[in-house]
């Protein structure tokens, strides 16, 4: 059977794995020296996808993680490597979740 048989190619599932599934939310995190967290709503998101994160500012240093914790939930963490006290503007946080098949 041809992928002409098959139905349209890309697939609009298809589209959505090259694409990637996207959110973002207005953070303002303050002075962080250990660890504080965001949640960000990405549609489509399910358990076990792939999820990375960024901030619109310079996070000075601080790790940013972010991992799917609920269906169309992205919680992003900000975490300090050595509890320096560090203080963050206001910024934009910006999600993007692959799904894993």
């Amino acid at each position: 059977m041809s992928q002409k048989d098959k139905g349209p190619w890309p697939s609009p599932l298809d589209k959505v794995r090259e694409r990637g599934l996207t959110g973002s939310a207005t953070w303002n995190p303050g002075n962080i020296s250990g660890e504080l967290a965001k949640e960000v709503t990405v549609t489509g998101a399910a358990l076990g996808d792939f999820a990375k994160a960024s901030f619109s500012l310079d996070v000075a240093d601080l790790i940013l993680d972010a991992q799917v914790t609920a269906a169309n939930t992205v919680t992003c963490i900000l975490s300090s490597p050595d509890a320096t006290a560090r203080d963050l503007a206001e910024g934009t946080l910006y999600v993007k979740v692959d799904p894993r098949t």
